[in-house]
């Protein structure tokens, strides 16, 4: 994983947006326009360039080409910006069947990948509500700061995948195979935990801070896990896999593990689903995103770029102010949008801020 700025950016055929070349700052964004011109795509754009995968759930190749399109593939253009102020480009061609990555001009077999954060203030509502959502936004965001815990939950994965495939299956001496698996997944599950538990205790002292600093309020936020293997040994969790074994056979899968373990998120040491306004769960998550980016920035003294759509229905006209300050005060990469107008004037306030114009994907500076 690298840490790089982005200076310009041009893509063909991504959904609206047309080919101008995009000039950014290494500080503050602000991309305006109505809703419904583009903005949005742009951070689409960027992270599909970081990632080569959308922020968007479900989305298909054919979703974020463009319906205008003559060839059925999407170009990128880019200039980037090293910490030691060195300048590199990193061009690329992707359809649904491959991709063609090249650096500086020069064919490279894959393409690296560029540290991004998105933000989005609706995902408050999914993080609170559904356990699914929380499992893949801390094996996502854990992912991207430990090899190590995305390298075993991948290994742990796929011998989940084979134990469901014996357990559904049953062929002959499909059992002892089982039993041989559990020592695999206890193992890994042992990891995994504890990676988990580090996690989310690194996590507490960023969430209440950030809190503080955007809210203006002091609250004790905390995301707690929630899983049967906290504390236990890896001999315990191969024991507690074998003693449900007979309950996973007649269901055809395996019916526990770290695969389903839930957090929960407090406020004040209250479920904040239960307990907090729509309005303090939206802050609440906020906070928590932040918090994460100081926690990146604590373990590689780099901020990854942040990439923030339109939080201004979120905040009232002085902590959009206190959000700006704390974005001002940082040195990371954000690329911000609204289309709110007060909340425009204040982004337009920023000293050295770069002002980004869409209007029906055309795009240009201002």
């Amino acid at each position: 994983m690298e840490f790089y700025k982005l200076e310009k950016l041009q893509v063909d055929n991504f959904r609206n947006l047309n080919s101008n070349v995009i000039d950014f700052s290494p500080t503050i964004n602000c991309i305006f326009g109505e809703n419904g011109n583009g903005k949005t795509n742009i951070l689409e754009a960027i992270f599909f360039l970081c990632n080569k995968k959308s922020f968007r759930k479900n989305t298909s190749f054919p979703q974020i080409l463009s319906v205008e399109c003559e060839k059925s593939e999407i170009l990128f253009n880019s200039v980037w910006l090293t910490d030691n102020e060195q300048k590199f480009s990193l061009s690329g061609k992707v359809s649904s069947e491959s991709s063609v990555w090249n650096l500086n001009s020069r064919p490279i077999k894959s393409k690296p990948k560029i540290a991004s954060v998105f933000i989005n203030p609706f995902d408050s509502y999914g993080f609170h509500t559904t356990a699914s959502f929380r499992r893949n936004w801390v094996d996502q965001h854990l992912s991207l700061i430990s090899k190590e815990y995305k390298d075993v939950l991948s290994r742990y994965n796929q011998s989940l995948k084979f134990r469901n495939q014996l357990l559904s299956k049953k062929p002959s001496s499909y059992l002892q195979q089982v039993e041989a698996i559990d020592d695999q997944l206890a193992y890994y599950s042992k990891i995994v935990t504890d990676l988990r538990m580090e996690f989310v205790d690194q996590l507490r002292p960023y969430c209440k801070m950030t809190f503080k600093i955007i809210f203006e309020q002091v609250h004790d936020l905390q995301l707690q896990l929630q899983s049967e293997f906290i504390g236990a040994t890896q001999e315990e969790i191969r024991d507690y896999y074998r003693r449900n074994l007979q309950k996973d056979d007649i269901n055809g899968r395996t019916t526990y593990g770290i695969h389903l373990d839930d957090y929960m998120f407090l406020f004040d040491g209250f479920n904040s689903f239960e307990f907090c306004s729509l309005g303090q769960q939206k802050m609440s998550y906020l906070s928590l995103i932040f918090a994460y980016i100081e926690l990146f920035r604590y373990k590689f003294s780099s901020y990854p770029i942040v990439l923030i759509d339109d939080v201004s229905g979120e905040l009232d006209s002085r902590r959009w102010k206190n959000l700006i300050e704390y974005l001002e005060a940082k040195n990371f990469q954000v690329i911000i949008t609204t289309a709110n107008e007060n909340f425009k004037q204040e982004l337009e306030k920023i000293k050295n801020s770069n002002k980004i114009y869409v209007d029906s994907g055309s795009i240009g500076n201002l």
